[in-house]
């Protein structure tokens, strides 16, 4: 459970960009975060994952003030996929177990099928080149998403996980998110309906607050 108390925070002192935020989140419960840009969707999303803490107020995970445990205990609990996946020169199957450095080659063929991604089994020993040169932005994502799939985190911040993929790519990808956020407490920011469409609830957010 994720529970934001009267949480504060700004960037530059008299200038809030979240002015008192309260929102429960309760566990495994998927929401989704939309507003125009700057408004303080990615900011929720840092704060809950602990890259910001507020300035005052207190955000809890079951209970507890999450500033209370160190930054590794909570970071083993905390997926993350960004808009741009992190992928390294080596091979395919290498990235993914980035994820679980003992993911054995069964769990991550499992683990591909799992999300839709069966045409990069063939390819699992296959150089990627320098950042991922080989693959497209939609096969890069794939990547990040068996990565947290192995991991398998309490906590899912998605964002914008989709935004540089093109429409083809993202209808593949669905599959993978579906999984994703099963039975997982989730945070999903994203502008196209079709990302957000099985969460649980959607929050609009202006200027810091929620809206409905």
């Amino acid at each position: 459970k994720i529970e934001f108390e009267n949480v504060k925070f700004h960037y530059v002192p008299e200038k809030p960009v979240i002015p008192g935020l309260n929102l429960v989140i309760e566990p495994g419960q998927s929401i989704a975060l939309v507003g125009p840009t700057g408004e303080g969707k990615s900011t929720i999303a840092s704060l809950i994952g602990r890259f910001y803490e507020p300035v005052s107020g207190t955000v809890h995970i079951d209970g507890i003030d999450y500033r209370t445990r160190t930054q590794r205990s909570f970071r083993r609990q905390l997926g993350v996929i960004l808009q741009t996946p992190h992928v390294f020169s080596g091979t395919i199957i290498e990235n993914i177990r980035y994820g679980d450095h003992d993911a054995t080659e069964a769990k991550i063929v499992e683990t591909l099928e799992l999300i839709g991604a069966q045409e990069m089994i063939g390819r699992l020993h296959e150089p990627v080149g320098e950042e991922g040169s080989t693959l497209s932005n939609g096969e890069k994502q794939l990547i990040s998403f068996a990565r947290v799939i192995l991991k398998d985190p309490r906590i899912l911040i998605m964002d914008e996980a989709t935004s540089s993929v093109d429409t083809l790519a993202e209808a593949r990808i669905q599959k993978g998110i579906e999984q994703l956020i099963q039975g997982r407490t989730s945070i999903i920011i994203a502008h196209r309906l079709s990302t957000i469409k099985h969460c649980d609830r959607i929050l609009v957010i202006r200027k810091g607050a929620i809206l409905e």
